[in-house]
């Protein structure tokens, strides 16, 4: 096919082309900035633009399909010139969907969890063996690459959020797979921006629930009262596999799993990772993996990148890095970590980066998520907040919406620094949870403090 990719150094964008290169396809593309690593993973294979910006000389007769990437606007040139030459044109979700229909779809969503499950899905197979194509939503350690594309493997493996297809298709991603096996971790309200209400954000699962082929299977977190409701009352006929955290220890700073042949260590921890573990455990059996196997497979999984990442530990003080940023993803990386290590000191330090975290409504969802952290650091931008146009947000506002009146709340990278510095990490865990980079600070120097 020859395809052109609107907004293509977007993360799944450019790997998608990637991935439909490597195939054989004629690829092009276009985008108005482009970052790294998708600018020099493009470059390598000859697929960078020339130029930034929008071309509407690029959209020809001759192509097959645009592929659309959430970054590009309604009004773009680019887009409108496909209109007008009647191509047919796909959201990033809708060409995915095109390249599995002969396949068996496997969709994972719910609001946290979805790429570490994926992820364990993923090493399981590979473990064994079998080669399946997937679509993860960030790059994970030891998984090549975050699409793997082929006409021959029976399944399709897709991550799928609630975030919209496109600027023209708002619908989130993930309504527009038709699982045959699909799995929800939970539902937790977050995208504020998106789904103004959690009323409306809970409708988004109920209708993907829906989507689900006629006959097809549900794996669904139990624990989740709202989750549990909505699957144990849909109409759609399909079969429904609940599932719950499996019982487990720590022993030693270590997490033993116990399974019926045994006790089992594994490299991962925290009561959120052995929910996520029993999650995938029943995915993997659908698609032909065994309790066992499942079991022998995930002794040496050590977890995904940005997701609870060990960066640093010298024997007395532990530093780790996570993606955690929704109310619920800090409370559980926080309960975690203390479950873990709870001889130990945690100094936890949250960056609000997100539109909902610097929401002055919103923030109120924080309430008590970082009760068991002994010190706590809220980093956030004023800076952010007049940007993109938010009601102001006090140091104060924010201690009383975290219900903690002992934290400290900065927001300059520079007094950031020094505070870390002014810190004893004797004895301690250092927590650093953030979607975005606390004002480029150098984690380098951070590791140096210990």
């Amino acid at each position: 096919m020859k395809l052109h990719f609107i907004a293509i150094g977007g993360s799944a964008m450019h790997s998608l082309a990637l991935a439909l290169h490597e195939k054989g396809n004629t690829i092009t593309g276009s985008d108005d900035a482009i970052y790294e690593p998708s600018k020099s993973a493009l470059e390598k294979v000859g697929l960078l633009p020339g130029e930034f910006g929008w071309f509407p000389q690029k959209i020809t007769q001759d192509l097959d399909a645009v592929v659309l990437g959430m970054h590009a606007k309604k009004d773009n040139p680019e887009l409108k010139r496909a209109g007008e030459l009647g191509l047919k044109i796909y959201s990033y979700p809708e060409f995915l969907f095109e390249l599995s229909k002969e396949k068996t779809r496997v969709v994972i969503g719910g609001s946290h969890g979805k790429t570490t499950i994926t992820a364990m899905i993923i090493h399981v197979m590979h473990y064994h063996g079998k080669e399946i194509d997937y679509m993860l939503g960030a790059p994970v350690r030891g998984i090549e690459g975050t699409i793997n594309l082929s006409d021959e493997n029976d399944f399709m493996l897709i991550e799928g959020d609630e975030y919209p297809a496109s600027a023209i298709d708002l619908r989130p991603k993930f309504h527009l797979y038709q699982p045959n096996i699909a799995l929800l971790s939970g539902i937790a309200w977050d995208h504020i921006n998106v789904f103004p209400t959690f009323e409306n954000y809970v409708e988004q699962f109920q209708i993907f629930i829906s989507s689900i082929v006629k006959g097809g299977i549900l794996v669904y977190n139990v624990e989740d009262e709202t989750l549990k409701n909505l699957a144990e009352n849909t109409e759609n006929q399909i079969r429904k596999h609940p599932y719950f955290t499996p019982e487990y220890h720590v022993e030693d700073g270590e997490t033993i799993l116990e399974t019926s042949e045994g006790d089992m260590p594994l490299e991962i921890f925290g009561r959120h990772n052995m929910n996520n573990l029993a999650g995938a455990k029943w995915i993997c059996q659908h698609m032909g993996i065994d309790e066992d196997d499942f079991y022998e497979a995930m002794m040496e999984f050590e977890g995904a990148e940005r997701r609870l990442e060990k960066i640093y530990e010298n024997g007395n003080a532990i530093l780790f890095k996570d993606f955690a940023h929704s109310p619920s993803k800090v409370k559980a990386s926080n309960q975690a970590v203390k479950e873990q290590y709870p001889d130990k000191k945690l100094i936890a330090c949250l960056e609000l980066h997100t539109f909902s975290s610097l929401n002055s409504e919103f923030i109120q969802e924080y309430k008590d998520t970082l009760n068991k952290a002994d010190e706590v650091i809220i980093f956030y931008s004023p800076e952010a907040i007049a940007q993109k146009q938010m009601q102001f947000i006090s140091a104060e506002d924010i201690k009383v919406a975290f219900n903690k009146s002992d934290l400290e709340v900065i927001s300059e990278t520079s007094e950031l620094k020094d505070i870390l510095e002014s810190k004893d990490f004797n004895n301690s865990v250092l927590l650093l949870m953030s979607s975005g980079t606390f004002g480029n600070l150098d984690l380098e120097e951070v590791k140096a403090l210990f």
